[in-house]
């Protein structure tokens, strides 16, 4: 049976989109749409309390019994626990993994999110303000996974993608939003190619959602 997807068409959305695709997993897409505020839709609110996408519904759950996962860090770590991919078998290799999943969780989503929201109001004092504040952290972000990624094909494992760089993926592929030039950082310009040539990934990010 296909897991449900709750979604749209946002970063932390096309996070689990290109998981799921990664993954193999069979889904279905349930879209959110967010404009219209149907996050706050009761039947959405039962299973996703924050009012957030994504959300999923896995019919075959742990023990064969349905499930549904909120938080896109959460739905992640799930899927990869499912599958047995994308997620290192030793505890010692999964702690990178862990460590830059909450690194994107806690800023290289919630700081270049305030970016994006800045830019949308009326020009002013508030608005540069804003924009000052969180853009400069957002490039400072950048330079932080631009020194991790030198010599690394992927930000937290070897040989193949964790989901951590699915995480991470969502928020880099709105780079130009965030007024960020992937030439200043070409480590992550190296890895963002790398990443976005993967067929399952491209998949992913294909997924009709608005």
């Amino acid at each position: 049976m296909s897991i449900e997807l709750w979604t749209w068409n946002t970063p932390n959305g096309r996070k689990i989109s290109v998981a799921l695709e990664e993954m193999g997993l069979p889904y279905t897409v349930k879209t959110v749409n967010i404009s219209k505020d149907e996050q706050f839709n009761p039947e959405f609110l039962a299973f996703s309390p924050n009012n957030r996408i994504p959300a999923i519904k896995d019919p075959s759950g742990p023990d064969g019994q349905p499930i549904t996962v909120f938080e896109s860090g959460a739905i992640l770590l799930y899927l990869a626990e499912k599958t047995g991919k994308f997620l290192p078998k030793s505890l010692r290799d999964r702690v990178p993994v862990y460590e830059w999943l909450m690194w994107q969780m806690g800023g290289f989503g919630p700081m270049p999110g305030q970016v994006h929201h800045f830019l949308m109001q009326p020009e002013g004092p508030a608005r540069d303000y804003g924009f000052g504040r969180y853009h400069k952290e957002t490039v400072r972000l950048y330079g932080v996974l631009d020194r991790r990624l030198e010599g690394r094909d992927f930000v937290a494992t070897t040989g193949e993608p964790s989901v951590a760089d699915f995480a991470i993926l969502g928020w880099a592929w709105r780079h130009e939003r965030h007024q960020v030039d992937l030439a200043t950082v070409p480590n992550v310009k190296r890895w963002y190619e790398t990443m976005m040539a993967r067929p399952a990934t491209q998949r992913g990010f294909e997924v009709a959602l608005s």
